[in-house]
């Protein structure tokens, strides 16, 4: 069945760096568009990252855009997230996913966006604090 598994979240202080990754499997990773979405307490859903199949093209939410940088290795099944020049802002479970359409808005809670397979991983928690 499709897997996800995300990591490298943590506390940093603003103005601070992350690299998120995460590993995919279940699916024929190489063929699909990856996502990272996130989720703030008490906010709604948001898409903060796309990458298409073979990484030629990426999108970028627009209270992201110029910080962070989505990148994958399809050998690795794994896509990442550098995360730089953090705000608080940016504190959120981050979760990643795969899906067949491209800049699919998601619902207001993340894991009810009907996703292709409909499986989500546990998320990784950033907190931007000084």
């Amino acid at each position: 069945q499709v897997q996800l598994v995300e990591s490298g979240g943590g506390l940093a202080p603003p103005g601070g760096s992350l690299r998120l990754s995460c590993v995919a499997s279940g699916f024929a990773f190489s063929s699909f568009l990856m996502v990272w979405y996130r989720q703030a307490p008490g906010r709604e859903c948001e898409l903060v990252a796309a990458i298409t199949s073979n990484g030629g093209v990426t999108h970028y939410g627009d209270s992201v855009r110029g910080r962070f940088t989505i990148s994958r290795d399809n050998a690795k099944n794994s896509v990442y997230l550098q995360m730089n020049s953090l705000e608080p802002e940016d504190t959120a479970v981050y979760y990643c996913n795969t899906d067949d359409i491209w800049l699919r808005p998601p619902q207001a809670n993340c894991l009810m966006t009907p996703i292709i397979f409909g499986s989500w991983g546990q998320g990784t928690q950033v907190t931007v604090s000084s």
